[in-house]
C-alpha cells in the first residue's frame, strides 16, 4: 500500500502501487499554474482503488484542451492532492509529490511539450507529446 496526504496531515489517502494505470509529467499551463512549478507529476489510478481519508475541497474548471477537471485539495492547508477528469471517468490522478513514498513510481510520458517552460524542459529520456495523449 502506498500512502500520502497533505502538508498538514488532515487529508491522506492510500492505495495500491500495483494498480496504477499510468504516471507522466504534464507540461500544460493549467498544472503549471496549479504547481507553481514547470509541470505536474501525477499518477492515474482506478477511483475504487484510492481509499480518501478526510475532507476534500474541490475546485471545477476547463482544462486547456477543453475537459471538465475537478480538482482536489485540503481545506485546511490547500495542498492539491488529486484531479478528476469528467471525460475519463471512474479515475483519479494523483500528485507524485504527495506520496510519502514515490520511488516505486515508473513516469512513461511527457505531455503538453507545447508549453514547457524553458527552465524545466520534458525529461529528455521519457517518450513525449506535444498535447495530451491520443485515448485509446
Amino acid at each position: 500500500m502506498t500512502t500520502g496526504g497533505c502538508l498538514c496531515g488532515q487529508l491522506r489517502y492510500g492505495c495500491d502501487p500495483t494498480k496504477v494505470v499510468t504516471a507522466f509529467h504534464c507540461h500544460c499551463k493549467d498544472c503549471q499554474r496549479v504547481t507553481g512549478s514547470g509541470k505536474a507529476t501525477v499518477a492515474m489510478f482506478p477511483q475504487a482503488a484510492v481509499d480518501i481519508q478526510g475532507e476534500v475541497k474541490t475546485f471545477a474548471s476547463r482544462g486547456t484542451d477543453g475537459s471538465h477537471v475537478t480538482r482536489g485539495f485540503c481545506p485546511h492547508c490547500g495542498s492539491q492532492l488529486f484531479t478528476f477528469v469528467e471525460e475519463i471517468a471512474g479515475q483519479v490522478f494523483i500528485k507524485a509529490g504527495t506520496m510519502d513514498v514515490s520511488d516505486w513510481l515508473e513516469v512513461n510520458l511527457n505531455c503538453w511539450e507545447d508549453s514547457a517552460s524553458a527552465w524545466l524542459g520534458p525529461d529528455p529520456n521519457v517518450p513525449g507529446v506535444p498535447k495530451n495523449p491520443p485515448a485509446d
